[in-house]
């Protein structure tokens, strides 16, 4: 009997697990290492899928291309909470 190959995730199913539960992400990007906290997923117009998330120790939010991500590890023991500007509301 053939046995059955257990599925690996896919990028997306990754990053929105990672979004939906505030965990870090690690990747290889460009072959430089990133530790990142995700914020978004989307499609350009152009087609190509992106995430979007802050660089850790820094306040710099990427755009990163799906087709250059290797290596993809979720941090669990590393959560966060997401920075949004509070705007003041009009009087």
């Amino acid at each position: 009997m053939a046995k059955l190959r257990k599925e690996k995730p896919m990028k997306t199913d990754i990053f929105a697990a990672a979004i939906h539960n505030r965990s870090n992400l690690k990747f290889l990007y460009d072959l430089q290492e990133f530790l990142i906290e995700p914020y978004y997923l989307t499609r350009e117009k152009s087609g190509k899928k992106v995430i979007y998330g802050r660089l850790k120790k820094s306040n710099e939010v990427r755009k990163f291309e799906y087709e250059k991500i290797m290596n993809i590890r979720i941090i669990n023991n590393l959560r966060f909470s997401p920075v949004i500007p509070i705007i003041p509301q009009a009087s």
